[in-house]
């Protein structure tokens, strides 16, 4: 089984597809008309011909938090893409809230980006140097991660948490 965590934007996205031990596998950040052919590819290529269905995905999903903020356009744009993405899918995508993973990651929803980033490190490369990302010469686990590649590999763990949990 492979799990595909995507972070939606409205203009870009990112993914991170990973294996049943965590490791990733293929990411990037990428304009959202390319993100929808990558999915596509990543769909009916089954990545190396593993069985039907050997793929699960899941979306970022927008949520309200009673900040009492409004919303803007990028917003609505966004919940678009999200929609687009999961035509695409098809498998109905698991549509995880930002809260549901950052409290999975850290243990607290209050927890920022570079919270996540550092309980990722702490969980897949403690004590390795450079954050776990190696060099070119020396790929680490974290090996071309940037920015928002980060929350799509955070939310396909905490995609992969669940199922395992449920399987106990």
């Amino acid at each position: 089984m492979l799990i595909l965590g995507i972070d939606p934007g409205n203009e870009q996205s990112a993914y991170a597809l990973i294996d049943e031990e965590y490791r990733p596998i293929r990411f990037g950040k990428l304009p959202n008309e390319v993100m929808r052919k990558t999915i596509s590819d990543i769909e009916l290529r089954n990545y190396g011909n593993r069985s039907e269905g050997a793929i699960k995905s899941a979306i970022e999903m927008i949520s309200h938090y009673g900040t009492g903020m409004a919303a803007g356009r990028t917003v609505y744009d966004t919940c678009i893409w999200i929609g687009r993405f999961t035509e695409i899918l098809g498998s109905d995508p698991a549509l995880i809230p930002r809260k549901t993973v950052v409290t999975n990651i850290c243990g607290n929803p209050k927890a920022k980006d570079s919270n996540v980033i550092q309980a990722l490190i702490d969980r897949f490369a403690y004590g390795v140097p450079n954050h776990g990302k190696g060099t070119k010469k020396a790929p680490g686990w974290f090996y071309g991660f940037t920015a928002d590649v980060w929350q799509a590999y955070a939310l396909a763990v905490t995609y992969l948490d669940i199922l395992k949990e449920g399987e106990k």
